[in-house]
């Protein structure tokens, strides 16, 4: 019997090479950079506290071993950064691109490195975000926060003695980050059901199952103690690549991102992205009719906030960002729809005890 091939649409799924998380990690980007031949010039990004804790210390192992480095400290204004970062990759030829630090200076590199087309190189000072292994990068333009497509991690090196000292808060954050794939996940779900959007069993699978062995575990993850950070970037990794094997960010942001994205607009002083999106997948699992109550439980083990007052914003801001959040993202279809009235808004927020 002859064999007839289906037509399939054509998927290009672009993963890590190297992950290397561990005690000491930081200490072999030299010898990985050497290994994998990626040429000898080398762009780190990160900014002044990220410099400190671990961009000086990688700067002098590259140039210890005769790469040509440069250093940018990124000076808070996303557009104006990138621009500036790809006019040193052009000028000075970079050959790789280091983002060394926690949410900003990663997403900037990643992004810049996807334009310029050179490989790019995360090294987390936080577990905070699980962008440290996807490939999407979170930027501010104008007042907007927007997710848009970057270059994914040639190389991922995670030092968990770095991780772990780094405020618990951060951490914290990222236990927000990673539930919330459970309320990204049902969004997803959702949009395929009802609007026929391609939908990955495998890449939802997998941030699902991040999710729910970080609430299952989250007793594990305490202050200053390596084997926290080392679960932590497990499951960040993982989390990451899910998106990478669905070719976007769905399975890990949903309607639970959009309304902590809204809150960055309308909050006098918002919160970390992941406290947000922890209250958010609350908020949104209510909405989906699933156990908003465990997903809650689970936060206040470590400590996140689940109520405006924790988050520090108003009763009004957590309504307005409830009530836009729609408008975020419109051509990704969450259990928002087209947006919910305040009455409802009003509802959600009081049934699940966040205001």
């Amino acid at each position: 019997m002859k064999f007839i091939p289906h037509k399939t649409k054509l998927k290009m799924m672009e993963l890590p090479r190297v992950v290397m998380i561990g005690q000491g990690a930081v200490d072999n980007v030299a010898q990985t950079a050497r290994r994998l031949k990626i040429g000898h010039n080398a762009l780190i990004v990160n900014d002044p506290r990220t410099h400190r804790v671990a961009g000086k210390r990688v700067a002098q192992q590259l140039e210890d071993d005769g790469f040509f480095v440069q250093d940018f400290k990124i000076k808070g204004n996303d557009e104006e950064d990138v621009l500036e970062v790809q006019a040193i990759i052009k000028e000075s030829k970079m050959n790789v691109l280091m983002g060394v630090g926690g949410g900003k200076p990663i997403d900037i590199a990643k992004y810049s490195a996807f334009k310029r087309g050179i490989p790019f190189f995360s090294i987390p000072t936080a577990a905070s975000h699980d962008g440290i292994a996807s490939s999407r990068a979170t930027l501010e333009i104008g007042r907007m926060r927007a997710s848009v497509e970057a270059q994914p991690p040639l190389v991922l090196i995670a030092d968990t003695n770095i991780i772990a000292a780094s405020p618990f808060k951060l951490t914290v954050s990222g236990c927000g980050d990673i539930i919330a794939n459970h309320s990204a996940v049902a969004d997803w779900m959702l949009a395929h059901r009802l609007k026929g959007e391609e939908y990955s069993n495998y890449a939802a699978a997998l941030s699902s199952q991040t999710a729910e062995m970080l609430v299952e575990n989250i007793d594990q993850i305490k202050p200053n103690l390596e084997e926290s950070a080392r679960f932590m970037l497990k499951a960040l990794v993982s989390s990451g690549i899910a998106m990478s094997i669905a070719g976007s960010s769905r399975p890990a942001s949903g309607s639970e991102h959009m309304f902590s994205h809204a809150l960055d607009l309308f909050a006098k002083r918002p919160a970390l992205h992941g406290m947000q999106c922890g209250v958010g997948a609350i908020l949104m699992l209510y909405l989906h009719g699933l156990d908003w109550r465990r997903i809650k439980e689970a936060l206040k083990v470590v400590n996140a906030p689940v109520t405006a007052k924790a988050l520090g914003v108003s009763r009004e801001e957590v309504l307005r960002a409830l009530t836009y959040a729609h408008k975020i993202r419109p051509e990704r279809y969450t259990i928002l729809g087209n947006g919910i009235s305040q009455r409802t808004a009003e509802k959600v927020a009081k049934e699940t005890g966040v205001i």
